[in-house]
């Protein structure tokens, strides 16, 4: 009888055990969470710009930064992950020109001159083209003598009174970039 009890009680450990853990699948674990990059880690003209920064003045929301560089000319391009426009770019190129020669030749016919940006600086709406909306501008020469261009392409269907708007919200982020860092 001491054989049988002794044979019995590991079967019913055994089965006590199996019943308080059910069967257990091994799924594939979740995905990563993305990891957020700053616009910053892309180099060139982007070094420049904080996502977070261009939301606080424009209101925009950008994730994904690439740059550029060509000779003197440093480039940044953000956009969303989601979609191709709008989009925001930021371009800064090593100058010898003066706040008159600026003036005379780069600032467009029927901008808007801007104060307190740079030694001179300008505001402009650009119509839409085929393939995009209208797009905001603004344009200046740094105290450091480099040009500077901020220009934010809307998608199509935007109102060109929208991205009138906008250029207004560049005219401030553009005051807050240090185009001195490159």
């Amino acid at each position: 009888m001491r054989a049988r009890i002794w044979l019995v009680v590991p079967a019913v450990l055994l089965a006590a055990g199996c019943a308080d853990e059910g069967p257990t699948e091994a799924g594939p674990p979740p995905p990563p969470s993305p990891v957020p990059v700053a616009a910053a880690s892309s180099g060139g003209a982007c070094r420049l710009l904080d996502f977070a920064v261009i939301a606080e003045h424009t209101g925009g929301t950008f994730d994904v930064a690439a740059a550029t560089e060509r000779g003197d000319t440093h480039t940044c391009l953000v956009r969303s992950a989601g979609a191709v426009l709008p989009e925001l770019t930021l371009s800064v190129t090593e100058t010898s020109i003066d706040a008159a020669t600026f003036t005379l030749d780069v600032q467009p016919s029927g901008a808007a001159k801007i104060s307190k940006l740079g030694k001179a600086a300008y505001r402009h709406t650009l119509p839409k083209t085929a393939k995009s909306g209208p797009a905001a501008e603004v344009g200046w020469l740094d105290t450091e003598g480099q040009l500077a261009t901020l220009r934010w392409t809307a998608p199509p269907g935007i109102a060109t009174a929208e991205v009138d708007k906008t250029a207004g919200k560049l005219v401030t982020l553009a005051k807050v970039i240090d185009t001195g860092q490159l």
